[in-house]
């Protein structure tokens, strides 16, 4: 059953179900490119391995209070009652950073012939928007946008720092940059909501071929069909990250009833 909502469904945002729906996408992705795209280009599915320290900050954001470990805190007699309640004499468990490995796939499209990379197509994860991750791939980002490299980036993700572009801010929580290499610094941003339909955007090539489009909507619903989400989503239970404005829900909760 494909998915119910008109454009991105938020739920699928949850740190149980992205990183599934996200590599599934990209590789619908790259299949549907394949037949405009035959003989000149073929499409190479590419993974992008790193480690990161702060992996769980990423995807559930804020720390929860710290609190003092019951089981190590004592009850103090009267001679000790000053010192048991000085801070330092009952611990806080409290959570250590530890390196986290990232795997996160993305797209080049690839001159056949001379194996060049002529489009780069890149569909952003949780930890592409913050913290260190974001800063690793803001350094890849910019190396592209400094090429002769097409670029498109699709980001899905209501969460985390939108990617910088110089004009102002956008109210809408997702977008689609496609930057042509000869039109630079200049690009297109498709930006959008959650209650509208993925905006259909061209492929762009080499200038003397024609750019094919590609329906990322109708995508979307191939992959939630083919891998059954809707018998997994449970939306009365299910928590977002992050969780939608009063204003936010009310455009979606048709869908939910």
């Amino acid at each position: 059953m494909p998915s119910p909502f008109p454009g991105m469904n938020p739920y699928l945002e949850h740190p149980d179900f992205w990183v599934d729906f996200h590599n599934r996408l990209v590789v619908a992705l790259a299949d549907a490119l394949v037949p405009p795209l035959l003989p000149k280009y073929f499409v190479d599915i590419k993974r992008r391995i790193y480690e990161i320290s702060d992996l769980d900050w990423v995807l559930f954001g804020e720390a929860e209070a710290a609190v003092p470990d019951s089981q190590n805190s004592r009850t103090p007699s009267n001679e000790s009652v000053t010192i048991a309640e000085r801070a330092t004499d009952r611990p806080y468990r409290v959570t250590l950073p530890v390196l986290e490995e990232v795997r996160e796939s993305y797209l080049e499209v690839r001159d056949a012939v001379t194996k060049e990379v002529v489009t780069a197509i890149e569909l952003l994860s949780p930890t592409n928007k913050r913290g260190e991750g974001r800063q690793k791939y803001l350094q890849k980002r910019q190396k592209v946008l400094g090429s002769q490299t097409n670029f498109i980036e699709i980001d899905l993700l209501r969460g985390g720092e939108p990617m910088p572009i110089l004009e102002r801010s956008f109210a809408t929580p997702y977008r689609i940059l496609v930057s042509r290499a000869k039109t630079r610094p200049t690009a297109d941003l498709y930006a959008f909501g959650l209650s509208d339909r993925i905006p259909v955007f061209p492929l762009p090539l080499r200038p003397e071929d024609k750019e094919p489009e590609i329906d990322l909507q109708s995508l979307l619903h191939q992959v939630c069909d083919r891998a059954g989400y809707e018998y997994f989503l449970n939306y009365t239970e299910l928590e977002l990250f992050p969780t939608l404005s009063e204003a936010e829900f009310d455009s979606i909760k048709s869908v939910l009833n």
